[in-house]
């Protein structure tokens, strides 16, 4: 049964990529603040159903490929029919293959414009789809936070396609804030830096330190770092920002 699009309702927020690590820290923020959440993945994950326990019909999962255009559209469909409305919208999945672009295949390439660039625009597009078709509400308008990275403006050797979806990203951020602000929609984006995560585990201890002592804060960060600027941005603090891509990297880029 769906629910009714009151504006009085709570906000629902899509997040993608929300099985673990960034995606989950995002889905777990939205639900402690009292948000509905839909989020998908290509897996499920234990800590998703522990969420759903604690919050009971307030997330909704779905196993997705986030390069499958098709099911984007029916998810974001689904969610409008299960809560009524969508409110903000978190492009966070992302894929990324490490290596020296002549040695890089197609299909690498291919996966990560598919799953980095293509999915994140079209889920984008079907959200603000939905925000047009919806009752215009003050502070209700949508939102919406692209997750980028810190290589897209700065690069990184062996990250060079990989960098180019996500400077891709902070364009179309860039582009379609100008083009909804009109509607009281806001589009923005967030640039980690290298946290202390499943893909920095992969880093060697001296790259680890390198990256540690060019970091005036001294340290790597943690998806709590970046989720509280994706909450802020989506938060009605935020209300007049839009079109910015926000840098959260310890003060690595001064």
């Amino acid at each position: 049964m769906s629910m009714s699009p009151s504006a009085a309702s709570p906000p629902t927020t899509i997040v993608s990529g929300g099985s673990r690590g960034l995606g989950l820290a995002v889905v777990s923020r939205m639900l402690d603040r009292g948000d509905r959440v839909a989020t998908f993945s290509r897996g499920g994950s234990d800590s998703l159903v522990a969420l759903a326990d604690r919050h009971p019909g307030r997330l909704h999962h779905a196993r997705i490929d986030a390069a499958d255009s098709v099911m984007l559209c029916r998810f974001v469909n689904d969610t409008v029919a299960l809560f009524g409305r969508v409110d903000h919208c978190v492009a966070n999945a992302a894929v990324a293959t490490e290596g020296v672009l002549a040695t890089m295949s197609d299909d690498a390439i291919d996966s990560m414009l598919a799953v980095n660039l293509r999915g994140a625009i079209v889920l984008v597009r079907e959200c603000v789809r939905q925000f047009l078709a919806q009752p215009r509400t003050p502070g209700r308008n949508g939102s919406v936070v692209v997750v980028s990275s810190v290589v897209a403006g700065r690069g990184s050797p062996g990250l060079a396609a990989y960098a180019a979806t996500k400077a891709g990203l902070e364009g179309f951020a860039r582009s379609l804030a100008r083009e909804v602000g009109a509607r009281g929609i806001r589009v923005n984006a967030v640039a980690p830096g290298f946290l202390a995560t499943e893909l920095s585990a992969s880093l060697s201890d001296a790259d680890r330190g390198r990256i540690v002592r060019r970091t005036p804060l001294g340290r790597l960060g943690t998806v709590e770092d970046v989720v509280g600027a994706i909450d802020f941005l989506t938060g009605p603090g935020a209300d007049f920002i839009t079109g910015q891509t926000v840098t959260v990297d310890g003060g690595g880029a001064a």
